[in-house]
């Protein structure tokens, strides 16, 4: 730790002890978690609002936002906020329409959902599906970039110590079971929000103090900097380039490769809702924390979840373009203009003390996430794999053994594929590369949930059709369509352009991936449909709904009023 001072290291150690200890006293108030499969996987029953709500974005916000999101603050600004803030819009969607549904009926895993409304065979595709998506995905991509991050800011030459110390306290965190991770998380996300503002102010100090020359910075005046010296990063809308073919030193390859991840108003018919929508909405690692709940109690934690999201951009995302900022005028020395590297170089500018609060933030961030998405993939095996075709007969303590087992085994995967950056998280840039590899599922899994819970036509035949022809579109479009299409079609536009590469200037060419998206859901849904109406009016196996199931309280109204007052004032200001 050769660039932490002993403060630093103090503050680190209090934060780990405080939250062990506290982990632990849950863990030993309730020990019916080591026998209690719906205790261990859901905490079912004994997660309050606060906690359901922090838990939800302890999880979500990870190495995947303060590293990733601000790499594209870094490189293409206040546009990437847009995950986080429709995201805000997706959970009061889920609080109000998907919840009622998963409670009524009494799920408690995604694949469940999909035996109960579909069929086995269905369940297992998917089961699978999400099982690959969270080991090579999103628990890879969660450790590299976060060990990378907390090496950078340690000098270097620590990141694979740093691997197995991530993933040590995650597994502490997670054999607790849910009820551990859900407390643990509120502990996790307020260090999360008190160190991940500090960073904020101390930036856009850093900022004024380097950019306009002053003593003593001042954070509002650096903010001002800012918006003054990166214009372009203040805009939500990118607009279409020019062109869309490009050199590397063309004027307009770097506007293409912003548009490439963040393709303008596009965006917001396509890709982003079935990001969103799915993410929080059909997704094990995410409604496991409200499924064990009441309603009220699930709807309320699911919208204080969406306000806390409101204020995530500020956390993640200004750190990065306060990064370009100073990059641009020469005042971070040795950093190499890495989107990945901008909040390290940010974090290196904290004064003792504060930095060592800082990583804190960082390693609650990560560390949530990575007991979150654990205690998922362990779920997932479990109940819907292990105990449905590996062994019927298991009890409920072989069940949570087996569960603490997936879970063991999951980090070692993880561990041996990002040893080496196997999969080329760091390529991609870590934030697009989650982004992009989840939405090669993302819409068939949509199509699927969402016309299973809101057409009683839809068949079995139709939802396994409609996961393998999602999955197959995407990659469709991803890598084929261009080939033999062209490059501009009424469907879509294709970009060509250049970037540096470890060997040397790389040409792409490819369709905006949330774009992609967009045409995969669309022709997913529609031959969803033209199966479903082959089959019967109502299909069996149709969940029941009512009017009442979807009915709010006056105080949930008001939670809902607030957030969408708070996004369009945002919206307004940065259009």
């Amino acid at each position: 730790m050769n660039q932490l001072a002993f403060s630093d290291k103090i503050v680190f150690v209090i934060y780990f002890l405080v939250v062990a200890s506290y982990g632990y006293w849950v863990y030993q108030r309730k020990k019916k978690a080591v026998t209690d499969t719906h205790d261990f996987f859901l905490a079912e029953g004994s997660l309050t609002w606060w906690a359901i709500g922090a838990s939800l974005i302890a999880s979500n916000i990870s190495a995947e936002q303060f590293i990733g999101m601000s790499g594209e603050g870094f490189f293409v600004g206040t546009a990437v906020a847009a995950y986080e803030w429709i995201a805000a819009v997706a959970l009061i969607i889920v609080a109000v329409w998907f919840i009622p549904i998963y409670l009524k009926n009494k799920i408690y895993t995604m694949p469940q959902f999909l035996k109960t409304r579909y069929n086995e065979t269905v369940a297992l595709i998917m089961a699978v599906f999400w099982l690959f998506l969270y080991v090579f995905v999103n628990f890879t991509s969660i450790l590299y970039l976060g060990a990378l991050a907390i090496n950078g800011l340690l000098g270097g030459g620590h990141l694979h110590e740093i691997m197995i110390i991530l993933m040590v306290m995650a597994l502490l965190i997670t054999l607790g079971g849910m009820k551990v991770i859900g407390y643990t998380d509120v502990i996790q996300v307020a260090v999360l929000i008190i160190g991940g503002f500090a960073t904020v102010y101390m930036a856009l100090a850093i900022v004024d103090q380097r950019i306009n020359h002053v003593e003593v910075g001042n954070a509002i005046r650096g903010f001002k900097t800012l918006m003054g010296q990166a214009p372009e990063h203040f805009q939500l809308m990118l607009h279409k380039p020019s062109v869309h073919t490009t050199t590397i030193n063309h004027p307009e390859n770097l506007n293409v490769q912003k548009f490439v991840v963040l393709p303008g108003i596009a965006m917001y018919f396509a890709g982003q809702w079935i990001v969103n929508l799915n993410y929080w909405g059909c997704n094990q690692y995410i409604t496991q924390r409200a499924l064990g709940a009441d309603l009220q109690t699930a709807r309320t934690g699911i919208l204080f979840a969406g306000l806390l999201k409101l204020m995530m951009p500020i956390i993640v995302m200004l750190p990065g373009i306060a990064a370009f900022v100073l990059y641009k005028n020469g005042q971070l020395p040795g950093f190499e203009g890495s989107k990945d590297g901008a909040y390290s170089a940010i974090l290196a500018f904290l004064p003792s003390g504060l930095k060592g609060l800082a990583i804190a933030a960082l390693t609650a961030a990560i560390v949530a996430s990575l007991a979150g998405k654990a205690n998922s993939i362990s779920t997932i095996f479990t109940l819907d794999v292990y105990k449905k075709y590996i062994n019927k007969e298991a009890g409920e303590k072989k069940l949570v053994l087996t569960g603490r087992m997936t879970v063991i085994v999951s980090m070692i995967i993880a561990i041996v594929f990002t040893w080496q950056d196997l999969l080329g998280i760091g390529g991609e840039g870590g934030f697009t590369f989650i982004q992009k590899y989840t939405g090669f599922i993302s819409p068939g899994v949509f199509a699927m949930f969402l016309l299973g819970m809101f057409w009683k036509r839809t068949t079995a035949s139709a939802a396994f059709v409609g996961v393998i022809l999602g999955f197959l579109l995407a990659i469709f479009f991803n890598s084929y369509a261009v080939p033999l299409f062209g490059k501009e079609t009424w469907l879509y536009t294709a970009y060509e352009y250049q970037k540096m590469g470890k060997a040397g200037v790389e040409t792409i060419v490819e369709i905006p991936f949330l774009i992609n998206m967009g045409w995969s859901f669309f022709f997913t849904v529609l031959t969803m449909i033209g199966i479903s109406l082959a089959g019967p009016k109502v299909n069996p196996k149709a969940f029941e709904i009512d009017g009442s199931m979807f009915k709010v309280k006056p105080a949930t109204i008001v939670l809902i009023v607030v957030t969408l007052l708070l996004l369009s004032a945002l919206y307004i200001k940065f259009w």
